[in-house]
């Protein structure tokens, strides 16, 4: 039997965790006044058919506070130093509650050192240890920069960038977008070649 509305959360949590520990496993103690002493107004016969069903073991488990994947993404790919001591503790728990997170932790953190000391040379090795154990979204991953090693390699290794490049190309674009059906050609070339 699930625990009514009317008990409020923290009354569930309270005896939800007492419960846990053995403090109720006697009829000495009285769970109502326990929580009536933290603020709960309901009714004691709600609190006993809440109690009797953890007896029972038909009661909701509890819901943890998870946080949310993005919160968790972005513990992952922060630099460990820059993670304060509470958001480390937590994607500790989470690591240790689920087993593909860690790997998948290790993984991340490994290709991002990659990324950001340009270390290519090691993307073999990380790709083998992807591939062996990762979670399935990792191990497809891998097998795309596989595909392509040598470049993913180049782009991981050489200090050459094609942002340059990418940055003309967009402005252009947003050029061209912006004068659609307004100017000739002649004006749209004036521009291009005009600005830096």
């Amino acid at each position: 039997m699930a625990a009514s509305p009317a008990l409020m959360s923290l009354a569930t949590s309270v005896i939800n965790c007492r419960f846990q520990l053995g403090s109720y496993t006697t009829h000495r103690t009285d769970p109502f006044l326990e929580i009536q002493a933290r603020g709960y107004r309901g009714n004691r016969q709600v609190v006993r058919k809440h109690l009797a069903a953890l007896r029972s073991g038909s009661a909701e488990p509890v819901r943890a506070d998870i946080p949310s994947p993005r919160k968790i993404t972005s513990w992952i790919m922060r630099p460990r130093e820059k993670l304060t001591e509470s958001q480390d503790k937590r994607l500790l728990e989470v690591r240790l509650a689920c087993p593909d997170i860690t790997r998948a932790c290790d993984l991340a953190r490994t290709f991002a050192d990659l990324v950001r000391h340009r270390r290519g040379y090691l993307l073999l090795e990380w790709i083998r240890r992807a591939e062996q154990d990762a979670p399935k979204p990792i191990q497809g991953f891998a097998g795309f920069l596989r595909q392509d090693l040598d470049a993913v390699t180049a782009g991981l290794t050489l200090p050459w960038s094609s942002g340059a490049v990418e940055g003309n190309v967009n402005r252009v674009k947003t050029l061209k977008r912006a004068m659609y059906g307004r100017a000739s050609f002649e004006l749209l070339r004036a521009r291009i070649l005009t600005q830096p």
